[in-house]
């Protein structure tokens, strides 16, 4: 009897895939018309530098950079002035991407390079399904070409049999003896590993394509940026960041950084020529953006202020998304998987913590969007700390203030200060520039972290050092409109105690909505989310 039925069961279940085989056939050949490509065009580390960017009621290293195939994509579509992460760092980020949910809730993928201190088994991130999964399950072909990050293919297969050159840009290009001929190398090199893509769709076949280089992370060719794409660093002089010191060395490591970010937007270029070849260009959404802000700066990369969690957005999709249409409310990575989806015909997973971006792009009415962002982190770089624990923080970021919760103000910001305190003679610059992890491990190796180090004890940098890599208070507000840059604490103040309740009881109740592990008795602090950490009492 058992026995009959488990035949009855494995007949009903080929039954049912067949089915579902033969109506997905169906799906694909009778809807695929009216589903879109989707191509999302991914930099490594590279904030919000773009030329659509520049302001002259403030100015800012965006005046010197040249960005055409983003700013024609934003004039064809819609430029999103305020897009944030959820986290600003590589893996955390790519994973809140890739499933639309808030980063501390990815396991594994919750901290950079997917650790998971315990049974494989027992990883949350196991059962998270992106939407890249979810479109191929839909009929989509789908792909990557260079950078995951997440553990397990998410964003789907890699294409990349051409090479990868164009991850080295700089060094690459710097080497060869015609500028311009060493740049097309890299280019026809972008272009063949789509074509790679491409070839393996079938007739007729909606594609999701993720484009993902990893410039412009570290490391770049010191003076690549005049070099290279004409980009004078004096030019930069009175434009800098206030937290950044305005000298000549700092000056030409963000002219290089600008110029990495240059080459992304060619490579760019090259993909959306080849989409206009295929006849393809207007019936695919394309979305060019990043993961995070500037590596090897402080208050870049690994923290939630805007330097490190704000980045370059522009999105186009005829008919779908008007044109010309600026978007000042924040939104979040997170939005993209299920505007995708919708994109696609496909409802919002009930997983996902984003939301559709499409019925406002499409009216350019933006009052129902959510307008607000959740921004954090855990580990950046293991071992950055003693016990390697972490250093947390949470925010929300609004249209007119971002306010942050330092969990743990007594850890290092930044990273472990032991190597400096044991080795201070043997800190050269040429060492500190191009080794991450011999102190303040969760700044990036580079001129300017080298700078700044060895500059530290100078009275006329010490603002900015504090600001950088300085001890930070359990609370921080800021009131953006006047202090664009956040530099003011105001969490102590009287008069905006309010404000910060408000914003303390919001940022709260999502972290408690969607059982923060932060929150759950500090479990970011212990295996498996912590290599080693503190002891349980």
């Amino acid at each position: 009897m058992i026995f009959s039925q488990a035949i009855d069961s494995y007949f009903m279940k080929r039954l049912s895939l067949f089915l579902i085989g033969c109506f997905s056939s169906f799906a694909f050949s009778e809807e695929s018309k009216e589903r879109p490509n989707i191509l999302l065009l991914f930099a490594d580390d590279l904030g919000r530098y773009a030329s659509a960017y520049a302001s002259e009621d403030q100015p800012s290293v965006n005046d010197i950079i040249s960005t055409p195939t983003f700013d024609q994509l934003a004039s064809e579509g819609v430029l999103a002035t305020n897009a944030f992460v959820s986290a600003p760092s590589c893996s955390p980020c790519r994973a809140a991407l890739i499933s639309g949910r808030h980063f501390f809730t990815n396991g594994s993928c919750s901290q950079l390079h997917h650790r998971w201190h315990g049974p494989a088994e027992s990883d949350p991130w196991n059962d998270i399904t992106g939407y890249a999964e979810i479109l191929q399950k839909k009929g989509y072909h789908i792909g990557l070409t260079h950078k995951n990050h997440v553990r397990g293919d998410r964003f789907g297969p890699q294409f990349s049999k051409a090479g990868r050159k164009v991850n080295g840009f700089s060094q690459y290009v710097s080497r060869g003896k015609d500028v311009s001929k060493a740049k097309e190398v890299l280019y026809e090199e972008c272009r063949s590993n789509f074509r790679q893509f491409l070839a393996q769709r079938k007739e007729g076949q909606p594609f999701l394509y993720h484009f993902h280089p990893t410039n412009p992370h570290r490391k770049w060719t010191a003076g690549s940026g005049k070099k290279l794409w004409g980009l004078d660093p004096e030019k930069l002089k009175g434009k800098m960041p206030p937290f950044l010191p305005d000298v000549p060395v700092i000056r030409e490591d963000m002219a290089d950084y600008l110029g990495e970010a240059m080459a992304f937007d060619e490579c760019c270029r090259v993909l959306l020529e080849e989409l206009k070849a295929l006849g393809e260009y207007d019936n695919t959404l394309i979305v060019i953006s990043g993961d995070h802000g500037a590596p090897g700066f402080p208050r870049g990369k690994t923290n939630c202020y805007d330097f490190g969690a704000r980045v370059l957005f522009a999105a186009r999709w005829p008919k779908h998304i008007q044109a010309a249409q600026t978007l000042e409310k924040p939104i979040s990575l997170i939005d993209l998987a299920p505007t995708f989806l919708a994109a696609a015909g496909v409802e919002k997973a009930e997983s996902m913590h984003g939301e559709n971006l499409l019925p406002a792009l499409g009216n350019a009415d933006h009052s129902k969007l959510r307008s607000w962002a959740l921004i954090g982190r855990e580990v950046h770089v293991e071992g950055a700390r003693a016990r390697e624990l972490p250093y947390s923080m949470r925010s929300i970021r609004t249209a007119d203030h971002l306010y942050i919760i330092n969990f743990t103000p007594k850890r290092e910001a930044m990273g472990d200060l032991l190597k400096l305190a044991t080795e201070p003679k043997k800190l050269t610059f040429d060492k500190l520039a191009n080794n991450t992890r011999l102190t303040y491990a969760d700044v990036d190796a580079g001129p300017t972290k080298a700078f700044m180090v060895l500059n530290r004890d100078k009275p006329e940098f010490k603002t900015q050092w504090e600001l950088g890599f300085g001890p930070r208070p359990a609370e921080e507000l800021y009131e953006l409109k006047s202090d664009p840059h956040q530099i003011k604490n105001l969490a102590q103040d009287p008069a905006h105690q309010r404000t910060r309740d408000a914003l303390n009881a919001q940022l709260m109740a999502e972290l408690q909505k969607h059982k923060d592990p932060r929150i759950n008795g500090d479990l970011f602090d212990y295996p498996p989310y912590c290599k080693i950490g503190l002891e349980k009492e």
